[in-house]
């Protein structure tokens, strides 16, 4: 049953050192948040699921955070590279990094698997891809019924799911609205799940019958922070920061550079910040 919490105390009840932990969301409702406040804690050795991760594990991975990756594609979206990523895998800086990479639709079954209680995931996927000679956990599986190959990978099932949201109710139910990549199915595959959402509501007035609601019983930790999810957007409340996406990149260039953004936005920052910035960019539109 979801409870009502503030950051700090969903992170501290819900990640652990060692963790499996997943971040999700599709382009859209990035939970920044929530990774800042894991980042203020001081969570290590953490295996990090995400499709296409971007800033936001470019920004855990840096702050040594990672011991592996479990992914689709890295990158900084429209702009280029992670370059805190890059740095990890290629030198072990901070610290070496073990990678996993897979295709999005490889990654999308593995959380339906895990969501469904299933062992692997079983789908067209990989033919005439590279990636199964570098992954072991690619492999491949005959149908019983026709004969097909077919591409099995492990069902994802994290320890913790953090995602973001619009709203919630006083019940705990969860709307997600707009573009909606894996979170219900990150969730519900989650041993425990923490929500960020732009706002607390009495009930969900005139929602549409295809709204993605997850129910209060599939919930953990609900907390409040308007702008959590910036600069990704929050269909219906800001647009995405894409002056940020294009800064990211000079900014985690350099180690040092990395290191000192860091500290004066995140570890001396708090969740209200996010805020401010939502407001100053809604301010600029």
């Amino acid at each position: 049953m979801a409870k009502f919490q503030t950051l700090a105390e969903a992170v501290a009840e819900n990640l652990r050192d060692g963790d499996t932990a997943a971040f999700e969301g599709f382009t859209h409702l990035i939970p920044h948040a929530a990774a800042h406040e894991a980042i203020r804690q001081g969570r290590r050795d953490l295996t990090l699921v995400r499709m296409t991760p971007d800033l936001v594990y470019d920004q855990m991975v840096g702050m040594g955070m990672a011991r592996k990756l479990i992914f689709s594609y890295a990158g900084n979206p429209g702009v280029g590279l992670l370059r805190r990523v890059r740095d990890a895998i290629e030198k072990g800086w901070p610290n070496p990094v073990e990678i996993e990479e897979h295709s999005h639709a490889a990654m999308a079954n593995a959380y339906e698997a895990g969501a469904a209680g299933l062992p692997c995931a079983v789908f067209r996927g990989y033919r005439g891809a590279g990636l199964a000679e570098v992954n072991p956990n690619i492999r491949s599986i005959t149908c019983p019924f026709t004969g097909e190959t077919l591409a099995a990978v492990p069902a994802i099932r994290p320890d913790v799911a953090f995602i973001h949201a619009q709203k919630a109710n006083r019940r705990g139910d969860v709307l997600i609205e707009g573009i909606v990549g894996v979170q219900k199915e990150t969730v519900l595959a989650a041993r425990r799940s923490v929500v960020t959402v732009e706002e607390i509501v009495a009930d969900f007035d005139d929602v549409h019958p295809n709204a993605c609601v997850l129910p209060h019983w599939t919930v953990t930790s609900i907390v409040e922070i308007p702008g959590g999810a910036h600069p990704s957007y929050a269909h219906g409340y800001y647009p995405r920061d894409n002056a940020f996406y294009l800064a990211w990149d000079k900014i985690a260039t350099d180690r040092d550079g990395f290191l000192a953004w860091m500290k004066t936005n995140v570890l001396e920052s708090g969740p209200g910040a996010f805020a401010g910035r939502v407001a100053a960019l809604n301010g600029r539109g």
